[in-house]
């Protein structure tokens, strides 16, 4: 019997990379448990805020650790989408990020950072794990 356990194989189908972790704020409840959801099952570790100021604090404590960000625009109390995504991008440059809103999209195109996408909701789950697999492809898997 080989009592070295530091090597050990991962049961036949489970994923043995690390999870990637990203931030998800989202001030409605419904969707953001619908969304955090799918995208724990997609694998990714999620770090979730229900407003502006929790979102920009989580941001503050992990945001080196973070592979993406995706945000609602309008988030309720303290900054919204456009200023997380600026910040986001102060601790890493080239940081994902996807953008979600009910409201028009125009904006988008003047307040939204580079390496980014908006999707118009209502959208499906599928919609932000293939634009969060395209956004980490184009930068390099974070």
């Amino acid at each position: 019997m080989n009592d070295d356990r530091s090597i050990e194989e991962a049961p036949p189908g489970q994923d043995v990379r690390p999870a990637l972790r990203l931030l998800y704020a989202e001030d409605e409840p419904l969707i953001c448990a619908m969304i955090e959801e799918c995208l724990t099952e997609a694998g990714f570790e999620v770090l979730t805020a229900c407003d502006g100021n929790a979102a920009a604090s989580l941001l503050e404590q992990h945001g080196k650790t973070l592979a993406a960000l995706v945000t609602d625009i309008q988030l309720g109390q303290g900054p919204d989408g456009w200023e997380l995504a600026r910040r986001a991008r102060l601790i890493n440059p080239a940081m994902p990020v996807i953008y979600t809103t009910g409201d028009s999209a125009h904006l988008w195109t003047s307040d939204g950072v580079p390496l980014s996408v908006v999707i118009q909701k209502p959208f499906v789950d599928a919609q932000v794990i293939t634009a969060l697999a395209n956004l980490l492809n184009e930068a390099g898997g974070s």
